[in-house]
């Protein structure tokens, strides 16, 4: 394999495969990288690895590595100085690797005693590159699945009309094709409103995101101090967060919805004397 690129120094696009997306707890399980030299060749390395962890199930379904998989492959430790020397004088390529390959990278060499330090290194993101360059706006979408300029755009009806043809001509561009939620799910896209509410559906319990629910279908607070915890449990162990953000600057739905909780919570309690 040839590239065309101008390269004063070689570039090394890398892709993680991941036990999970917590930068700070997850583990790397496979890893791909390939070379990119300033002559035109690439150069290629792959390695398996043992995350010394089990390998949750939900994402061993995305990537398709199970824990048997990985069970005679060797930990991080044991090859970082050699990926790290695999490395050595190259930039960083991959798409979306600012936000998540990176970090993890990093944070796997220094958990293994390895300097690897990307201060002068230049990053380069090609995912950052198709959202710049593709806009994702109702005129890009309008263009790309209906071939039609948007003539009035921001103005509500055109701007409605417009949303109602990019909704019919992905209805019929996809119909029968596999789509995955965000919770990970596949569902087959079909012409049928219920199946396109749970493939847009976001996990929200109050419209502005306050309130979320988890994987285990709970409501959590998804701001501040208790972000992660189940609401009803905060409003119990701290009953003067409800009036706080009764009378802080949130949306009267985010308020409606944290009462219902907050009355079911009592009406729990009131059940089971």
């Amino acid at each position: 394999m040839t590239h065309q690129l101008i390269l004063k120094k070689p570039l090394a696009f890398f892709d993680l495969e991941t036990t999970g997306i917590n930068i700070a707890k997850d583990r790397i399980i496979d890893i791909c990288i390939m070379k990119a030299m300033p002559g035109g060749e690439v150069v290629s390395k792959t390695q398996r690895v043992h995350p010394g962890m089990p390998i949750p199930l939900e994402s061993s379904m995305i990537h398709g590595i199970y824990d048997d998989d990985v069970k005679d492959a060797p930990p991080f430790k044991s090859v970082a100085r050699t990926l790290s020397q695999f490395l050595e004088g190259c930039d960083l390529a991959g798409f979306n690797c600012n936000r998540f390959d990176v970090p993890l990278l990093v944070e796997e060499f220094l958990r293994a005693n390895v300097d690897f330090d990307v201060k002068n290194r230049r990053l380069v993101d090609a995912q950052r590159i198709f959202h710049l360059m593709e806009p994702r706006n109702l005129s890009a979408a309008y263009k790309f699945y209906c071939d039609k300029e948007l003539i009035g755009a921001h103005g509500a009806e055109a701007d409605t009309l417009a949303s109602l043809e990019v909704l019919n001509a992905q209805v019929q561009r996809y119909h029968g094709r596999v789509a995955r939620t965000d919770g990970g799910q596949d569902v087959v896209f079909e012409n049928d409103i219920d199946m396109l509410h749970s493939l847009t559906a976001n996990t929200n319990v109050d419209l502005a995101g306050r309130m979320v629910l988890n994987d285990k279908g709970e409501e959590v607070f998804n701001f501040g101090k208790h972000k992660g915890m189940s609401v009803m449990e905060v409003l119990k162990k701290e009953p003067s967060f409800y009036d706080w953000m009764l009378k802080g600057e949130f949306p009267l739905d985010t308020k409606r919805r944290l009462t219902e909780i907050r009355l079911r919570m009592f009406s729990h309690v009131n059940g089971k004397r």
